[in-house]
């Protein structure tokens, strides 16, 4: 990717995976109707399945057809001096031990986790939320989070666009992780009012900052571990998200189940208020656009600045003899 839209490139590449989120939001309650005869439920979830499994071995085969490993030409200056330090003797795990001595990539680890953690949860668990409190619905439970989903899609998108145009990655992230959580307080005390209008436009108005901060923590992570490669951090930021989300999951589920939803979204609350009071410790160390901006006349123009500096003893010597 190149270094002016690398950001832009990167949200729409997650959206993708964010439209199969939307897509098993809408499909399901549409494809398994609720019914009482297991026989006929048990029919309607293999079809789903069978139709899931199709899409996955497409899918498969175009990644072993089209895909390659990587350009034919660097896209960026950032892109090819990682090529060049690459070293073919490196291995996996002592480049996990130099991303985890990154204290910037730890914290952020921490907060992706919190933040992808709690939508998972959240999204998992949000049909039984919504029925709880609007019996029978639910296609419309499949259509809030629908909403969102495509809400998170927009809001990836134009932080993408607003990161390539500022480079403010650690502000931009900062101010989305707050709105998520005020997102997350206004759907929390609004789920039981009654009117099922008013979830949707609170539960969009929440996907949009915290479905659209997942794409935007690839991004900051990337550029906080340059030049190491994306694929370990990237991944490393997928298990804190897994693990988060599977201990949310159960947590929550367990005082909804026990208190109601609102302890239940309260207790999430908690965790992304933690989330951003670490994310404000993060040091906005920008190692890739460094790179960018490192070109030979650059670099020539700086050592002449060196040199020049160091010449000014000298004169001042001279003329004060």
């Amino acid at each position: 990717m190149r270094a002016d839209n690398s950001s832009t490139i990167c949200v729409c590449r997650s959206g993708s995976w964010e439209l199969g989120i939307a897509i098993g939001f809408l499909v399901p309650p549409v494809l398994v109707p609720n019914i009482e005869d297991r026989n006929k439920l048990a029919y309607h979830i293999s079809i789903m399945f069978y139709i899931i499994g199709g899409v996955a071995t497409l899918l498969l085969i175009l990644v072993i057809i089209v895909f390659k490993e990587k350009p034919k030409y660097p896209p960026s200056r950032a892109q090819s001096l990682s090529y060049a330090l690459a070293s073919p003797d490196a291995s996996y795990l002592s480049s996990i031990i130099r991303l985890f001595k990154n204290l910037n990539f730890v914290l952020l680890v921490i907060t992706y986790g919190l933040n992808a953690g709690a939508f998972y949860a959240l999204s998992t668990l949000l049909n039984r939320m919504v029925i709880r409190h609007y019996p029978g619905e639910e296609v419309n439970a499949g259509r809030i989070g629908l909403t969102i989903v495509i809400a998170g899609m927009l809001g990836a998108v134009l932080s993408g666009i607003w990161l390539d145009r500022s480079k403010t990655y650690k502000e931009t992230t900062l101010v989305v992780y707050i709105m998520t959580l005020v997102g997350m307080l206004v759907y929390t005390f609004t789920l039981n009012l009654g009117h099922l209008w008013v979830v949707f436009i609170t539960a969009g108005s929440m996907g949009f900052f915290m479905t659209g901060y997942l794409p935007l923590g690839f991004e900051f992570a990337v550029e906080l571990t340059y030049p190491e490669s994306e694929g370990i951090s990237s991944g490393l930021l997928n298990i804190s998200a897994q693990v988060f989300g599977i201990i949310f999951t159960i947590s929550q589920g367990q005082i909804i189940d026990n208190y109601g939803t609102k302890p239940g979204n309260i207790f999430l609350c908690l965790f992304l208020a933690l989330g951003t009071a670490l994310t404000a410790f993060i040091k906005a160390d920008l190692r890739r656009q460094k790179a960018n901006k490192e070109t030979p006349e650059n670099k020539l123009q700086e050592e002449e600045e060196e040199s020049n500096t160091s010449k000014v003893p000298t004169a001042v010597s001279e003329d004060h003899l």
